[in-house]
């Protein structure tokens, strides 16, 4: 499955300043894919720095805004979203320190 990965309002420090990733992800035995199942992908394979930053348990942390096709993800169902091929998810900062 391809997908676009986009990290923005400071996440993308995390992920060596790269702000935009285009990805190739197995769901494994699923044909589909939950977002569940990409954040830890992500955490595995993009995070290369702090990953306490993106991620609180199995969820992102709070403070961070997941957009599934321009769509908030509370909207489809959070870690329940089921992705598609060439699915566009980004992932902003809404936290700024001072």
């Amino acid at each position: 499955m391809q997908l676009t990965l986009e990290f923005g309002g400071g996440l993308e420090l995390l992920c060596d300043s790269v702000k935009v990733h285009d990805v190739k992800v197995d769901g494994g035995d699923e044909k589909k894919m939950s977002m569940k199942n990409l954040l830890h992908w992500v955490r595995t394979n993009l995070i290369k720095e702090r990953p306490e930053m993106f991620m609180k348990g199995d969820t992102v942390r709070p403070g961070i805004l997941v957009l599934v096709n321009d769509c908030d993800w509370e909207l489809s169902g959070q870690l329940e979203t089921v992705l598609e091929d060439k699915d566009v998810i980004v992932f902003i900062s809404t936290l700024h320190g001072g």
